[in-house]
């Protein structure tokens, strides 16, 4: 392996741990707190937060690691071989469909609904509360649990594989 693609790892393992992060704050609090405000202002808060991701670094860090996961699939595919190697393509498939994939297909969804509605229809209480809050924040720790666990299984094959490397030599 190059030291190009070990390093491209090695940030891999960290990115998808700070991304979890972010979701965890969600799941853990965030979420929970914004069910709590008086009025519309949880729904309020919501709907700046969701316009506001797009213009900060956790955009780029998202996006860029389906990318990364991407290449990361295809180069362990192509390149290396064994338990160390399926670990490293499991975890980038991970990333790939239960951060990414459920973010595009449940999460955005929700959010866009959000975001086209009145703050103080009764229709978007009901949404926030009935629907958005308990759906949105299941499939947000989904999406926690998917970048844990990405990490933990390139975390594993990753040393797992510069072990075994060491050993040969």
């Amino acid at each position: 392996m190059s030291s190009f693609v070990f390093v491209l790892l090695q940030l891999s393992i960290l990115a998808y741990a700070i991304v979890g992060g972010v979701f965890l704050a969600f799941s853990d609090f965030i979420m929970r707190s914004l069910s709590r405000t008086g009025g519309n202002g949880g729904v309020e808060a919501m709907q700046v937060i969701n316009r506001e991701v797009f213009r900060w670094v956790f955009m780029t860090l998202f996006l860029g690691m389906a990318a990364v996961s991407v290449f990361v699939v295809v180069y362990s595919a192509m390149n290396l071989a064994g338990a160390p190697g399926t670990l490293i393509l499991l975890g980038a498939l991970v990333y790939l469909f239960g951060c990414f994939a459920v973010t595009v297909f449940f999460n955005v969804p929700m959010n866009e609904a959000l975001a086209g509605m009145e703050l103080s229809a009764d229709a978007t209480r009901d949404y926030w509360t009935g629907t958005y809050l308990p759906r949105w924040t299941m499939w947000n720790t989904v999406r926690t649990l998917a970048c844990a666990l990405a990490a933990a299984m390139m975390l594993f094959g990753l040393v797992w594989l510069a072990q075994s490397q060491t050993k040969l030599v």
